[in-house]
């Protein structure tokens, strides 16, 4: 029986064989080798505390004695109802407040002095960052020393003025501790935000300040129609960075006033640590309250993220 022809000449389909790229393999893994460190950090100093701190908040955890059984609502319900809880979140509001006004104004001030080309710019630029260059802490033990009635110069300047009691200090009282306070933040950060805002400064093109120049608008005009506007994004994140960081704070009053006098400059951080530590020794109590500030940080941050957004961006 003969094959017909057409049919013996049809050509035989060859089957590609797809090899896997090496070039991409090898670059995949290289990603991933420069990706494990960080991945294994974050999981060991964040993710696997961050874990530890949630079963802790729904158990009975002392710090002496350990673990010794759940309690999910009581502890939190023991935050609430401590004598300080109110208090210390009334006092970091207010605290935040304050500084994150006088910061923000102040970093804009200098950031719009500093940005002018005078002779002495750049010695004005390095005196206003100098502060930042030191610790929280060693500046926190420097002011005390410089508060100190017995060896500091403050309070016998303001003593000589008759702005305070001489042998008193300035942190004995509510409102001398909370300023003296502020005042070293603002000396300590204000070089920072200055930079930051400097940097949103220097990112704003100068042809629209000469199109508004010719156009005839006057320097307040300027400011607030050009500046403001063109330096939103960096003052969203000023404001952001200095809301969160005055929330959490704790260096500066630990060391400064230790949550005196009478419990005036407790804030909600050093709430933590006294229950974890020192007052009741309660890891529980202390992880629950840890909790609760995790979750009003969240929900301040996207609120502010909300506000401070730029409204022409998608």
């Amino acid at each position: 029986m003969a094959i017909h022809p057409a049919l013996d000449a049809q050509p035989v389909q060859s089957q590609r064989v797809v090899r896997p790229n090496r070039r991409f393999n090898k670059r995949s893994l290289l990603g991933i080798a420069y990706a494990t460190p960080t991945a294994l950090f974050v999981l060991i100093f964040f993710l696997i505390p961050l874990g530890l701190v949630f079963v802790m908040s729904g158990s009975d955890w002392s710090l002496l004695a350990g673990k010794q059984g759940t309690n999910m609502p009581e502890n939190f319900s023991a935050v609430i109802d401590h004598r300080w809880f109110w208090q210390s979140i009334m006092f970091t509001l207010k605290y935040t407040l304050i500084v994150t006004v006088i910061l923000i104004a102040l970093g804009l001030g200098l950031a719009l002095l500093v940005q002018e080309s005078t002779r002495w710019k750049g010695l004005l630029r390095t005196a206003i960052l100098v502060p930042s260059a030191l610790g929280l802490a060693s500046a926190s033990l420097l002011f005390y020393a410089l508060y100190s009635p017995q060896v500091g110069p403050i309070t016998p300047a303001l003593a000589s003025m008759g702005l305070a009691d001489e042998g008193t200090s300035v942190l004995g009282t509510p409102d001398g501790a909370l300023w003296a306070t502020v005042f070293l933040i603002v000396w300590r950060f204000s070089g920072f935000y200055m930079l930051l805002l400097l940097v949103g400064l220097q990112g704003i093109p100068g042809d629209v300040y000469e199109a508004a120049r010719m156009d005839g608008a006057k320097p307040l005009t300027v400011f607030t129609r050009i500046t403001i506007p063109l330096l939103r994004p960096s003052i969203a994140l000023s404001t952001i960075m200095c809301v969160t960081g005055s929330l959490l704070a704790f260096d500066q009053f630990y060391i400064l006033t230790k949550g005196g006098p009478d419990g005036s400059t407790m804030t909600v951080v050093q709430l933590i640590y006294n229950l974890a530590f020192e007052s009741k020794k309660d890891l529980g109590m202390a992880a629950a309250l840890s909790v609760l500030v995790l979750f009003a940080l969240v929900l301040i941050n996207m609120f502010q993220m909300r506000v401070l957004r730029d409204p022409d961006a998608n």
